[in-house]
């Protein structure tokens, strides 16, 4: 998405659209490469289960960056965004089928300050579980 979001035209509430990401085996494989994150628990049922977790989990950074690429494809530019949290509540339970799991994020503005930043509430379910919790981003607009 590239278009440019204007500051005077966004109002606290303006939602931004949500938005689902996958998240396959595959993708936790490439994103152990492109990480070098390689942590047993994400590729490994049987280390996964070794440790109490339900199966493999999905990177919390990987859910991370989903979470905050809502933001950057509404806003159009990754270089508006100014601050951005998260604190993880569960985890993305990957199982090892052809479909995955996947990430649904939606945010809606808060806050708009007079610096022409605005705080934005993000909310990551998957499988109808809230992973993310307290995530906020800022981002300062045109």
């Amino acid at each position: 998405m590239t278009a440019t979001v204007r500051y005077a035209d966004v109002e606290v509430g303006t939602e931004l659209p949500e938005q689902t990401y996958p998240v396959r085996r595959l993708d936790l494989v490439r994103y152990a490469g492109a990480s070098g994150d390689f942590n047993e628990i994400h590729w490994n049922e049987r280390v996964a289960k070794s440790v109490g977790l339900p199966d493999v989990i999905a990177h919390g950074m990987l859910t991370m960056a989903q979470a905050g690429r809502i933001v950057t494809d509404w806003v159009g530019d990754p270089g508006a965004l100014v601050e951005y949290s998260v604190r993880f509540s569960a985890p993305v339970v990957v199982p090892d089928d052809d479909t995955g799991a996947s990430v649904e994020v939606s945010g809606v503005v808060k806050e708009k300050r007079d610096d022409n930043t605005v705080v934005i509430a993000l909310t990551a379910r998957s499988n109808g579980v809230k992973v993310l919790a307290r995530s906020t981003a800022v981002v300062r607009l045109a």
